[in-house]
């Protein structure tokens, strides 16, 4: 009886501790997803540094993204219900002969979205394992950081902002889409930087960036469930995916509202220094 008591003790002390590191875990990605200091690297980061090896592997990765997900999809679901309407109007025989493509500004945005996406498709389907591998280098991420608190920094070469969106700007948001799939990179970061960089109005820049990850976020997630079902999910791992979605929901809403409002300010470039200290700390610390 005693070997038992001391069992069921250890099991629910280990449970307890594997949904604190599911709360945490869940809080770094709603921040690090929607502010613009990588939540790839401070994951990888959190995991080497503590040697993290979280009993529901990477499938706790994709819950916690499926958050982040859900987080932009609520705080757009106006607009995102106004895109899909008006694109799929656009697709009637009587609207493409009327060419709305070219006069429709939400029908113009999901044309942008899409053609955002070719690079993060490319690199993604080609150089997967790749970058998988970079994962396991906490000195390579904490280089990347410095790297990002460059390209943040880099924003305020320009201080006119007053161009809108276009094919071309889109694109080359996806470019730095695309290279963001290194760890340590910042995807906000980087492509929020790009539009900056073009001369496009920050909120324009910043709504459109958030947009443009939604279907690069769903592909991933509908091929990662897939393989979730296959394998299956024990019992006790339930609780702990629950708690790193709902925390990396909440806490991602509430970050990227306020990062809206803090382009605005223009202290967007105010991140590098965050990301500046945490690379130069890693470096230092992994070396």
């Amino acid at each position: 009886m005693q070997a038992l008591a001391i069992t069921t003790t250890v099991f629910f002390l280990y449970l307890a501790m594997s949904l604190f590191e599911a709360f945490i875990l869940g809080i770094i990605q709603g921040i690090t997803e929607f502010l613009p200091i990588s939540s790839s690297g401070h994951l990888a980061l959190f995991r080497a540094l503590f040697n993290n090896d979280l009993e529901a592997g990477i499938t706790f990765e994709i819950v916690v993204h499926f958050g982040s997900f859900c987080s932009i999809v609520l705080y757009y679901r106006k607009r995102l219900g106004g895109i899909l309407v008006d694109f799929f109007k656009s697709l009637s025989p009587s609207a493409l002969k009327q060419q709305r493509f070219k006069t429709d500004p939400n029908t113009q945005l999901s044309l942008f979205i899409i053609l955002s996406m070719i690079p993060a498709m490319l690199v993604g389907f080609t150089l997967k394992d790749t970058i998988e591998s970079l994962f396991d280098s906490p000195v390579f991420v904490s280089a990347m950081l410095l790297i990002t608190g460059l390209i943040l920094y880099s924003t305020k070469l320009v201080s006119q902002h007053t161009k809108e969106m276009s094919a071309g700007r889109g694109f080359l948001m996806g470019i730095a889409q695309a290279l963001a799939i290194i760890p340590g990179i910042s995807r906000a970061g980087s492509t929020i930087s790009t539009g900056l960089l073009l001369g496009v109005k920050r909120d324009t820049a910043a709504n459109f960036s958030f947009l443009m990850v939604l279907p690069v976020l769903a592909g991933a997630m509908i091929l990662a469930f897939k393989d979730l079902f296959e394998m299956g999910v024990e019992n006790i791992q339930v609780a702990v995916l629950l708690i790193g979605f709902f925390s990396s929901f909440v806490v991602g809403y509430a970050c990227l509202a306020y990062l809206m409002k803090l382009l605005k300010r223009d202290k967007f470039h105010y991140f590098a220094f965050y990301c500046w200290i945490v690379g130069t700390i890693g470096i230092i610390y992994f070396w």
